[in-house]
């Protein structure tokens, strides 16, 4: 890690966005101010319809929707990520494609859940992606949701074979592994991590930014302690992640996005409506959540 380097384009606190509901169908008001409240508060990036965003149980319909509303709302003020992930390698390239010709930025592609495909299932699968899209092929390896991992050999060689895969979201919490990826293929590919309580030392270890859960809530925190880190100022980073480190353990004290939606509701920004098998968070947890936020000087 340097702090001379130029940052590759997709760096810094990106925000996965949280799909808002009112009565079982999608808030696109509150979705389009939620888009906004990030970029008056720092985000460098916005990612609609991932894991935060309850892809599994949107419509196609749907989906599409909030990928068109993230790219009108944005309207090129901030990168707009596009989750085009899907188990279904077909589906995937479907809603790549869309997401593509609707002007998003790039796509973040998940590894395939419930399948479990070797190592060249996941070539395979990526490569397919890629070769459909012309726009940045961020790779999404999460293996607590997918039980399957990205090896890195296997991210070289796609990273190698296509141009357009040019980045991950890495979501494993391993934090030897900016530094390794960083070693494979440079700092042009760009290196996002997927778990906020991990994030600060990911950009230590070599890493670009994050892709951020907690953000919906707390965008000007995290959009400050990325600054404060690639200005050098590690104090300051240092001192913001202590203080977010309970709102961030909060986040998923249950499957997100039930955390944060309920978060969300106490401060005045989307209902906290999630869809089943996701449902209301228990006592606990909401007592929880106050508590992060209360630490965290939001509430």
């Amino acid at each position: 890690m340097s702090f001379d380097a130029p940052l590759p384009r997709f760096a810094g606190s990106c925000t996965a966005l949280v799909t808002p509901f009112k009565n079982g169908a999608v808030d696109a008001d509150s979705f389009c101010k939620l888009v906004d409240f990030q970029i008056d508060n720092g985000t460098a990036g916005l990612v609609p319809v991932g894991t935060t965003g309850e892809s599994p149980t949107l419509s196609h319909e749907e989906h599409d929707l909030v990928v068109e509303l993230c790219i009108k709302q944005a309207a090129g003020r901030v990168p707009v990520i596009a989750g085009a992930g899907s188990n279904s390698t077909a589906e995937a390239v479907r809603l790549a494609e869309h997401a593509a010709t609707a002007g998003a930025d790039a796509v973040l592609i998940v590894s395939p859940y419930y399948n479990k495909p070797t190592q060249a299932g996941l070539y395979a699968h990526f490569a397919a992606v890629a070769a459909a899209v012309d726009v940045p092929v961020i790779v999404y390896d999460i293996p607590g949701r997918s039980i399957v991992r990205v090896n890195d050999d296997t991210l070289a060689r796609l990273a190698s074979d296509f141009a357009n895969i040019s980045g991950i979201k890495d979501a494993t919490a391993d934090l030897v592994r900016p530094t390794a990826v960083q070693n494979l293929l440079g700092n042009d590919f760009t290196q996002l991590s997927g778990e906020d309580a991990t994030a600060l030392p990911y950009l230590a270890a070599g890493g670009h930014g994050c892709i951020s859960v907690t953000a919906n809530i707390a965008p000007k925190l995290l959009s400050e302690m990325h600054a404060a880190w690639w200005a050098g100022d590690i104090k300051t980073a240092q001192t913001i992640h202590r203080k977010l480190l309970p709102l961030h353990d909060a986040m998923f004290c249950e499957a997100s996005p039930g955390p944060v939606k309920y978060a969300a509701s106490l401060l005045g920004i989307c209902a906290a409506e999630t869809r089943l098998p996701l449902c209301e968070i228990a006592d606990s947890s909401k007592a929880q959540v106050k508590a992060g936020l209360v630490s965290a000087g939001l509430l």
